[in-house]
């Protein structure tokens, strides 16, 4: 949590006028870390949608992390232009920068 924090949403957090409609969220499973924004629905007042912004896997064999973004299909896909990355804390810069607006749009 810590790394989440000092990491990622330290500098990614929505601005305090907004805190109280959009928030940030993550999910621990095994070994994936999902990252997302939960906000208003549009047209749909009083409802509240998950928006994901990626998802990185730890794969201890290895000792890297990789890195996914969800494309417009709905599904998890690997982040092709740096798709490893040895540390969590270098994987989240790379999601943090975005220089292909996969996660961000």
């Amino acid at each position: 949590m810590k790394v989440l924090e000092d990491c990622f949403w330290s500098r990614r957090r929505p601005p305090l006028h907004l805190r109280d409609q959009v928030r940030e969220g993550q999910r621990f499973t095994d070994q994936a870390i999902e990252l997302f924004f939960v906000r208003p629905a549009y047209n749909r007042p009083g409802e509240h949608i998950e928006e994901s912004i990626a998802k990185v896997h730890h794969v201890r064999t290895q000792g890297v992390w990789r890195l996914f973004w969800k494309r417009a299909d709905g599904y998890w896909h690997r982040y092709k232009p740096c798709a490893e990355k040895p540390s969590l804390a270098s994987a989240l810069h790379v999601i943090d920068e975005d220089p292909n607006r996969c996660f961000f749009g």
